[in-house]
């Protein structure tokens, strides 16, 4: 059992939903990316996904390319990433982390060496975007392997005959996408996102976490209502962006966590 995998069942047994927070590594800088995710299981964060900052992030919106430009342009490298890791977990064993971002740095580094980096920094999970089912002898089946999560995405546009393959080696949880586009886009709508987190629960057994579109305390509460939790990025990465003091932002993902715990 991994991390994630005991978080959800602890949140099962409270009968709370969970509240998910990405921020990229090292934006603005490594100091202050490792301040701001040592303090996120204090604002109420489940589970942190971590963002490996990589120069073609082709499912970002702007708010998340900015960050990985500005992580980059600072010297963040997936090593710095996988030692923020580490010394999150000097700190807190128990908050499950999640790597996400794209194949490249991850096949750059080899990837028998990354997932055995990866388990020793005390990553729990990750979420590779460019990496279809297809391909998953590259890296999910390894990676399992190792005892970590492949978590997948599943969108408005997986239907029916595309949802079994998308799912038949995923673990930990779905990442349910709001939207159709990219990150920061539009705001999710519940009444929308119902039917299709109902379509996907139906196929498996694995907690679905809806992302994309999520903003206020309101809207963290209605998607986890009517899913098994809720993820913030881009509203969180924004404020990042706009130099806004560490205690400022973590008020501010506090307040999304307790909308979704209230769901």
């Amino acid at each position: 059992m991994t991390r994630i995998d005991a978080k959800f069942a602890a949140l099962k047994a409270e009968n709370r939903k969970a509240f998910v927070a990405y921020v990229m590594a090292g934006d603005p800088d490594y100091a202050t990316s490792l301040e701001l995710v040592q303090g996120l299981p204090g604002a109420g964060v489940d589970i942190i996904e971590l963002g490996m900052p990589f120069t073609d992030p082709m499912a970002d919106g702007p708010t998340i390319q900015l960050a990985g430009q500005r992580a980059l342009e600072g010297g963040q490298t997936l090593q710095k990433t996988l030692d923020m890791a580490r010394a999150f977990r000097a700190g807190d064993d128990t908050t499950p982390i999640v790597m996400m971002g794209y194949y490249n740095p991850i096949y750059n580094r080899g990837v028998e060496r990354f997932l055995a980096d990866a388990r020793e920094a005390g990553i729990d999970g990750l979420i590779v975007v460019d990496l279809p089912p297809e391909e998953d002898e590259e890296l999910c089946i390894p990676a399992q392997a190792a005892g970590l999560n492949f978590i997948r995405l599943a969108t408005p546009t997986t239907d029916d005959k595309r949802l079994p393959k998308v799912l038949q080696n995923t673990s930990g949880f779905v990442y349910y996408v709001s939207i159709t586009g990219i990150t920061g886009a539009a705001a999710a709508e519940a009444a929308d996102v119902a039917p299709e987190v109902a379509r996907i629960k139906a196929r498996t057994d694995l907690p679905v976490i809806v992302g994309f579109g999520i903003r206020t305390p309101e809207t963290a509460e209605a998607i986890a209502a009517v899913a098994d939790g809720a993820v913030v990025g881009s509203a969180i990465v924004k404020l990042v962006e706009e130099g806004r003091p560490v205690p400022e932002i973590l008020s501010y993902v506090a307040g999304l966590a307790e909308g979704a715990h209230r769901a």
